[in-house]
């Protein structure tokens, strides 16, 4: 068997694996966020900072909630990183944009966070002050999920299926899910261009 076969059909096990009643919980909790005219707040780290620029996209466009990246900022990320630390950077970004419990923290993340191993600390201290505000959390993470999976409101645990691809399945089925969200009934406000030119 090739590697892309073999890929793809880990590919396949996890779409058959994954837990469907994670994602439309999650479906439901950005429906009442949407509902209360609270904003999403997109983090990770990595590849899935990147996943972060993307899905913010996709939630303003699509869905109409408004919703940010705190590394999108490269100027404030690298002076809180600086003068700061590494570990409060996201915490202090959600000081200051005065997160409310009307307010979400969608985590993409591989590990999810772990203060012990001091894997992804931004995260977790995220986490625990959206906690203390009343703030929804809802995440997309691989392995068995860190930090985000225990705080979590709602969480998808990406399954692994072979230990040497963690990282590029999390990643990758984190874009599955958030395609998936803006695309659901309950939330998908806005045609996307290349459906609405089909008759």
């Amino acid at each position: 068997m090739s590697y892309a076969q073999q890929h793809l059909n880990e590919s396949i096990e996890i779409i058959q694996n994954i837990d469907v009643a994670a994602i439309e919980k999650m479906a439901d909790l950005l429906s009442q966020v949407k509902s209360d005219g609270g904003r999403i707040f997109f983090l990770g780290v990595g590849g899935s900072a990147g996943n972060c620029s993307h899905a913010v996209n996709d939630f303003r466009k699509i869905v109409g909630i408004e919703s940010y990246a705190p590394t999108d900022n490269v100027s404030e990320l690298t002076a809180r990183t600086n003068d700061e630390g590494w570990a409060s950077i996201f915490v202090e970004w959600l000081k200051v944009s005065k997160l409310t419990a009307k307010d979400m923290l969608f985590i993409f993340s591989v590990g999810g966070g772990n203060l012990e191993k001091n894997i992804s600390p931004n995260l977790v201290e995220a986490l625990k002050f959206a906690k203390t505000i009343g703030a929804k959390v809802v995440g997309v993470v691989g392995r068995d999920g860190g930090y985000t999976a225990q705080v979590a409101d709602a969480c998808v645990i990406v399954p692994t299926v072979n230990s040497d691809n963690i990282t590029p399945h999390s990643e990758a089925f984190q874009g599955v899910v958030w395609h998936l969200l803006v695309s659901h009934p309950k939330l998908k406000a806005n045609q996307t261009k290349w459906e609405s030119t089909v008759k």
